[in-house]
């Protein structure tokens, strides 16, 4: 059963840069053909995609994100953390981590999501 848990600090400070870990058990985050997602949820809004990095550790961002987003990983702790920086309210958002085959389709593991909360 794959599992995958996110981490989060719940509240940042606007322009400070927000870490979000997801660690996920069941699956190697190297093994097989897998996109690793971030996907966040503003309260009232829609879902929206991150940001992603794959089994071969490539990476790929949304375009309206990039220049303030990274995405790394820790192939010890099978983990991947996205990391966003220069932060403002609008940025306060659910964060879910979620797998993607590389054939695309649907995510077929999600996390519960975390909570990020941007406010002074």
């Amino acid at each position: 059963q794959v599992q995958l848990q996110e981490s989060g600090p719940g509240l940042v400070k606007p322009s400070q840069t927000l870490f979000v870990t997801c660690t996920v058990s069941g699956a190697s985050i190297t093994a097989g053909y897998y996109y690793w997602n971030w996907i966040r949820q503003p309260p009232g809004k829609g879902l929206e995609w991150v940001g992603s990095i794959t089994y071969s550790d490539r990476t790929y961002y949304s375009p309206s994100l990039k220049s303030r987003t990274s995405i790394s990983r820790d192939t010890i702790k099978n983990q991947f953390t996205l990391q966003l920086s220069s932060v403002t309210p609008e940025d306060t958002a659910v964060y879910y981590c979620a797998r993607l085959g590389v054939g695309g389709g649907q995510y077929d593991y999600w996390g519960e999501g975390t909570l990020v909360t941007v406010s002074s």
